[in-house]
């Protein structure tokens, strides 16, 4: 093991973007600070990047980076291709988690929430304001299935020649709405009292929220 790992730190809490988070500064809904965070976040690489948690009908959790591509009521959007292992273990599994790493601002965000297929309509949408090479890519992919690089890189050429106008939406690719029932933000501190807050939705549709130990 790298004899370094154990002293690889950084100190929270200091410099220009650490802000600490206080209970003044927590709004009743917590899509409202997800947004401010989010537009604090825009001077950031990527930063509507985030991780998709699924489980497997054995249990066995996995994650990977997806782009954030819309929000609103409906909850946190992403696209993909459903036959992916993410779409068959949510297929079987709805309930997942995401989280925004915005280790530039000293600050995270947990969602956990439902996830619900987009119509058609939204789909067909998104899928055809991606750049061409994108949606060449999504056609020629089986995504999350063995694949050479060779056969990849044939299956791209042939979906150019094969749709030189426009690119049809690939049978199969789709998108997910996730509709959260608890956030939480988390905001780096000096010497590791970091700022926790975590909202649950109650039955009546409201959000509680409560302080948790770093």
């Amino acid at each position: 093991m790298d004899e370094q790992l154990p002293t690889l730190r950084s100190e929270y809490g200091t410099g220009a973007g650490a802000r600490p988070l206080r209970e003044g500064d927590l709004p009743a809904d917590p899509l409202d600070l997800f947004r401010d965070w989010f537009a604090d976040a825009r001077e950031l690489a990527e930063p509507n990047a985030m991780v998709v948690a699924t489980v497997s009908p054995a249990g066995q959790p996995s994650s990977r980076i997806v782009l954030l591509k819309g929000l609103d009521q409906q909850g946190f959007h992403f696209f993909t291709n459903q036959r992916s292992r993410k779409g068959e273990e949510l297929a079987a599994n709805p309930r997942c988690a995401l989280l925004f790493p915005w280790h530039g601002m000293q600050r995270q965000v947990r969602v956990e929430g439902v996830a619900t297929a987009l119509s058609r309509v939204e789909v067909d949408h998104y899928f055809h304001t991606r750049p061409r090479g994108a949606q060449l890519g999504a056609v020629a992919s089986p995504q999350s299935k063995q694949v050479s690089l060779e056969e990849l890189r044939a299956r791209f050429e042939a979906a150019d020649r094969e749709h030189p106008d426009e690119v049809p939406v690939p049978e199969g690719w789709g998108g997910y709405a996730v509709r959260p029932h608890a956030f939480e933000f988390w905001q780096g501190g000096t010497n590791r009292l970091h700022d926790r807050f975590r909202y649950e939705r109650t039955e009546a549709g409201t959000w509680s929220v409560e302080r948790l130990a770093p």
